[in-house]
C-alpha cells in the first residue's frame, strides 16, 4: 500500500468494458489501497441495470454524477439524480437501473476492496461481462463476495 496517499486526476484510471458502451474508469484498487476501498466511475447508457445482488464482505457506496438512477435495496425502491447518494450495506439484495433518457455516470465505491476485486479481475482477462457465460460470471462472482439473487427487479 501507497502510505503516501494516492491522487487521480480527471482523465486518469484504467478502463474495464462492462458490456457495449458501458464502461467503467477503474480510479482506486485495492491492492493500491491496502484492500480498503476500491473506486470506479461507471458510464450507464439509459436502461442499463444491475442484477439483483448481493455482496458478501464489503459495503457499497453509489454516487450519481448525471443522469437518473432508481435504486432497490432491500425492500426500498428510490429514483434520484445528481448529487444523490446511496449505501448499500453487505449481506442485503440490491440492483439499480438508469431510468433516464440520457447516459449517465455514476460514482461506486467498495469497502473493504474485496467487491472491487470482480471489476479489477473482469479487466484482467480483457473481456466484458457480455462476452462471458453465466457460470463463468457466477464463478468470477463467487471469487469477490459477490451473490447473485436473481435478474433485476427493476
Amino acid at each position: 500500500m501507497d502510505t503516501q496517499g494516492i491522487v487521480v486526476l480527471p482523465g486518469q484510471g484504467s478502463i474495464s468494458s462492462m458490456s457495449p458502451g458501458r464502461s467503467a474508469v477503474l480510479k482506486l484498487l485495492g491492492g493500491a489501497t491496502g484492500d480498503s476501498i476500491m473506486m470506479f466511475e461507471e458510464t450507464v447508457p439509459a436502461g442499463t441495470k444491475s442484477t439483483f445482488h448481493l455482496h458478501h464482505g464489503s459495503d457499497e457506496v453509489a454516487y450519481v454524477l448525471s443522469g437518473e438512477v432508481t435504486f432497490k435495496i432491500g425492500g426500498e425502491i428510490t429514483v434520484g439524480g445528481p448529487g444523490t447518494c446511496a449505501f448499500m450495506p453487505r449481506g442485503v439484495p440490491h440492483a439499480w437501473k438508469n431510468t433516464g433518457a440520457e447516459t449517465g455516470r455514476v460514482l461506486f465505491l467498495y469497502t473493504p476492496a474485496e467487491a472491487g476485486g470482480l471489476l479489477e479481475e473482469q479487466q484482467r482477462a480483457h473481456r466484458s461481462f457480455a462476452s462471458m457465460n453465466e457460470r463463468e460470471v457466477a464463478e468470477m462472482c463467487q471469487r469477490h463476495g459477490w451473490e447473485i439473487v436473481g435478474p433485476s427487479p427493476l
